[in-house]
């Protein structure tokens, strides 16, 4: 059984970063590609970034695209996203996935085991 720990989310200011980290156990983590999505109250899960198995390949919302980073270590069964230039609508709690195969993915439908999710609330 895989388990996805998210941790990191906080209560920040507009322009403010935060780096999430996601610690996973289970499966062999360096096989299978990453992603985190967001949900916002009132708004369907949407994906956010996706990292590959190796991490050689990744993948942006465009929405992010510039601001937010996505990296992963093997070594640790970890992986991260860097939210830099933080907006209030950024504001959701954030999920790590991982995925059913290698390669970046960017729907939900292409992960099968989820964490629980932290909080980034940004402040106007």
């Amino acid at each position: 059984q895989v388990q996805l720990v998210e941790s990191g989310g906080r209560l920040v200011q507009a322009g403010d970063s935060l780096r999430l980290s996601c610690a996973a156990s289970g499966r062999t983590f360096s096989s299978y590609g990453m992603g985190w999505f967001r949900q916002a109250p009132g708004k369907e899960r949407e994906f956010v970034a996706a990292i590959s198995w190796s991490g050689g390949s990744t993948y942006y919302a465009d929405s992010v695209k510039g601001r937010f980073t996505i990296s992963r270590d093997n070594a640790k069964n970890t992986v991260y996203l860097q939210t830099n230039s933080l907006k209030p609508e950024d504001t959701a709690v954030y999920y790590c996935a991982q995925s059913t195969a290698g390669w970046v993915r960017s729907t939900s439908e292409d992960y099968k085991y989820w964490g629980q999710g932290t909080q980034v609330t940004v402040s106007s």
